[in-house]
């Protein structure tokens, strides 16, 4: 079986007995979630291995806050450990090459008292082929490929990064996210608009992940209205929410997912709203006033523009610099249900490219 290592090839370890004792050996060694495990013995670690062209010891980077050197061979290792087949190994891959890239601030991430955790978006064809669910239930419906493939990138972050409770992990409270993240692949079939990996400058026939780490998932119903302008005007409402830091710091480019359900986007859809509109219109409105914000959550920390006037009362803050800082996916299955994520106060996001070997 594969434990840890400090550097280059994952470590063997023989442990006597069977599956149960090798899980509790894992757990006791600090290398489980919380949740049983698959042990990564060298067979089911070599199958894993056998869906990438990158060679085991290939080293990926150093995972922060305590720099454990990524390697292949390690990331399947998690992957096997996670529940994941095979054939999801490439999106895992690809996963953790996003998280390491400077923009998503991994150790900073997994260490912030705001408890973020990482959400995969799949575009391409992988995600029908794999059957990475865009549809009900795709943020927490017990679906093999969501659930496991957002496991073995928190299992990477922590077991290679370190960042464990009663260590560098820091979160005053977390969310389930904490877990297993949250993976789950756009709807590109209901939605109005180019998927989210066209729009960053993807061609459709490329697979990609997208993964930015974010505070939780905020719901917004609206089951009344029935014109697009009428969801969008409670969408922007439901955004303006005092307690998010993310309007002091808004300033660092960081992102909100907007994570609009198929009937949503469809009637802001037809009633005109193209991406790039919704998007300006979206920052346009969703602001706080001056004075709902001096004194309160991240005052003190505020990163604003300098066109915004503190000594204004009514001056506007806008809860990302600019609309390009909205991303906007369809997600979900019929019912009048969508959601908001807004980012960790650092962290950009990045896109990676599958590949597929």
């Amino acid at each position: 079986m594969m434990g840890a290592a400090a550097t280059g090839r994952a470590a063997r370890r023989t442990i006597s007995g069977d599956f149960v004792e090798a899980v509790r050996y894992l757990e006791s060694e600090g290398w489980t979630d919380g949740l049983p495990v698959i042990p990564p013995t060298e067979p089911l670690v070599a199958e894993m291995l056998s869906y990438t062209k990158r060679v085991p010891d290939e080293v990926l980077g150093q995972m922060e806050p305590l720099r454990g050197t990524v390697t292949v061979e390690k990331v399947a290792a998690n992957a096997v450990m996670a529940g994941c087949l095979p054939e999801y190994f490439p999106v895992v891959l690809a996963s953790v090459r996003a998280a390491l890239q400077p923009e998503f601030h991994v150790g900073s991430t997994a260490c912030t008292t705001g408890g973020s955790a990482p959400v995969i978006i799949v575009n391409g064809p992988i995600a029908r082929r794999l059957g990475i669910s865009g549809g009900t239930a795709c943020f927490g419906g017990n679906i093999k490929p969501n659930a496991t493939i957002g496991r073995a990138l928190r299992l990477v972050m922590r077991n290679l990064g370190g960042a464990k409770p009663d260590g560098m992990e820091k979160s005053t409270q977390a969310w389930p996210g904490k877990i297993v993240g949250c993976c789950f692949a756009e709807n590109e079939a209901r939605s109005p608009w180019e998927p989210l990996h066209v729009a960053r400058g993807y061609a459709p026939e490329t697979s990609t992940v997208t993964v930015v780490a974010v505070r939780g998932i905020y719901p917004v119903t609206e089951g009344t209205q029935t014109t697009g302008q009428g969801v969008v005007e409670t969408v922007v409402a439901a955004m303006r929410y005092l307690g998010t830091p993310i309007f002091h710091q808004m300033r660092n480019r960081i992102p909100v997912v907007v994570a609009l359900c198929p009937e949503h986007a469809q009637e802001i859809g037809r009633a005109g709203f193209g991406r790039r509109q919704l998007c300006e219109l979206l920052y346009a409105e969703v602001r706080l006033p001056v004075r709902e914000l001096i004194g309160r959550v991240y005052y003190g920390t505020r990163a604003w523009p300098d066109w915004i006037d503190e000594s204004d009362p009514e001056a506007r803050v806008p809860i990302v610099a600019t609309p390009d800082d909205f991303w906007l996916v369809v997600a979900g299955g019929d019912g009048r249900h969508s959601a908001w994520m807004p980012a960790w106060g650092v962290c950009r996001g990045a896109t990676e490219v599958i590949e597929e070997s």
